[in-house]
């Protein structure tokens, strides 16, 4: 018996996007292209394209395009990927000249398939930015790296400014949502960070609209506190295509808003929280303020 496709909750008017357009965006593009780069802001889709695009500035998404996970949420290629480039560190960091970046967001897809997760990726690609381009700070959004501490340590000998590692959704739905991954080893990732490398500042973000009830999300804040996460980032979930997760529910502007309140009072130094909020959204902005109390 053939089983009917769920049909998608129409989009609310608080979701719309701008459209990729204008100088800053074609430059972005051009240039990502003509460095053979990859971007998670096109892998993964993100609504935010054209508005960070045009104002310049693009998070970098390391190890090609192709995950070797299969997490139920996100757009981005699943498949058997290519050896590591060497040359992508130097590419990297020559993009970020280019864009004359004083903060710049790297990420990569989950490589499984590599002894230390990619992390040797990472730390060439913070040298080579740090080489070419001094002053710029650097934020990282690392995979899990199946809850290997050497190479967690790997990335956090290269003192990167922000290291940030997403737990996506409540424990209750991590098996529906991110199969592959565990509530427990992504936190402690976190607390590990803090652990080896207390003057980094942690970070981690979770999408709505799974299914999740309002109390399992307080309880993963509560969680990231005392992991001694600082910076948060809320976003709505969006599905990618049919082949996805469909959307539970949308949620409202103001619930976030209450949700930022909520997490600003548990000790957060920051919670950039909206429906199209993203890891990367505001990055530096948020990276500057004042280091929070001690969880």
């Amino acid at each position: 018996m053939t089983v009917p496709p769920v049909a998608r909750l129409p989009r609310p008017r608080w979701l719309r996007a701008p459209a990729p357009a204008g100088p800053g965006y074609r430059q972005v593009s051009a240039l990502v292209e003509g460095l053979g780069l990859h971007t998670v802001c096109q892998s993964a889709a993100c609504p935010n394209l054209g508005d960070c695009w045009n104002r310049r500035t693009a998070t970098f998404l390391l190890l090609g395009a192709v995950c070797t996970r299969g997490c139920r949420f996100c757009a981005v290629s699943k498949g058997v990927p290519q050896e590591p480039d060497p040359g992508e560190p130097p590419r990297v960091a020559g993009a970020v000249a280019a864009l004359e970046l004083q903060y710049a967001v790297l990420t990569s897809v989950t490589r499984d398939d590599l002894p230390d997760g990619g992390a040797s990726q990472f730390a060439a690609t913070i040298r080579a930015i740090r080489n070419r381009v001094p002053g710029c700070r650097v934020e990282v959004l690392v995979p899990d790296f199946q809850g290997a501490r050497d190479a967690l340590e790997t990335v956090l000998e290269t003192a990167p400014d922000v290291l940030n590692h997403n737990l996506e959704t409540v424990p209750r739905l991590y098996l529906q949502v991110r199969p592959g991954a565990s509530y427990q080893r992504s936190l402690g990732l976190l607390a590990e960070s803090r652990r080896l490398g207390p003057p980094v500042p942690t970070k981690s973000g979770l999408m709505l609209g799974f299914g999740e009830s309002p109390g399992e999300v307080v309880a993963v804040l509560r969680d990231l506190r005392a992991a001694g996460v600082e910076l948060l980032t809320l976003g709505q979930y969006l599905q990618p295509s049919p082949k996805h997760l469909p959307v539970s529910r949308f949620v409202p502007p103001e619930e976030f808003d209450a949700l930022a309140a909520q997490g600003r009072r548990m000790g957060f130094r920051h919670v950039e929280a909206g429906p199209l909020v993203r890891s990367s959204y505001h990055a530096a902005s948020q990276s500057l303020l004042p280091t929070a109390q001690p969880a």
